[in-house]
């Protein structure tokens, strides 16, 4: 018997969402609450890097890796996947403004309005990805296979 586990690696992708989820929350949750401070908070730019870092971090992993692994899957995917690209463009642009956004200084009701975009894009792809990949990503019997060079370093 072999003691390689068994990935489920559509389901390491919906972890992975959740958990990128589980930041741009807390970005917002930061941003709400240096609002009521004097000064802005260096939590704001802590929490804020870091869910755009976890975030590109994320497309990156996939960009580089994961895309690949599903095309030697599904070539018909192509598509698909020229289109989860396509999104990782927007969100980078979007994710770009809203780092431009905190480290100006732009005030609270601005910074909100860009999380609040990234979120709009962030979730649609996420359901597409999702929707498209997942049961092609449970079907990879590959346990050698490294979680964050695939998904990012939330993985």
């Amino acid at each position: 018997m072999s003691d390689e586990r068994v990935v489920a690696w559509g389901a390491e992708l919906r972890a992975v969402h959740r958990r990128l989820r589980a930041a741009l929350d807390l970005a917002r949750e930061t941003v709400e609450d240096a609002a009521s401070a004097a000064q802005p908070s260096r939590d704001l730019l802590l929490y804020c890097r870091g869910f755009c870092a976890a975030l590109t971090g994320h497309h990156r992993g996939e960009d580089r890796s994961l895309f690949a692994l599903v095309l030697d899957e599904r070539p018909d995917l192509a598509p698909v996947v020229d289109r989860l690209k396509q999104d990782h463009s927007m969100i980078d642009h979007l994710v770009g403004a809203l780092e431009h956004a905190v480290t100006s200084g732009a005030g609270r009701d601005t910074v909100l309005g860009h999380l609040d975009g990234i979120d709009a894009v962030m979730e649609n792809h996420f359901r597409y990805e999702e929707k498209e990949l997942v049961a092609v990503l449970d079907g990879v019997h590959r346990p050698e296979l490294d979680r964050q060079e695939l998904f990012g370093p939330l993985a």
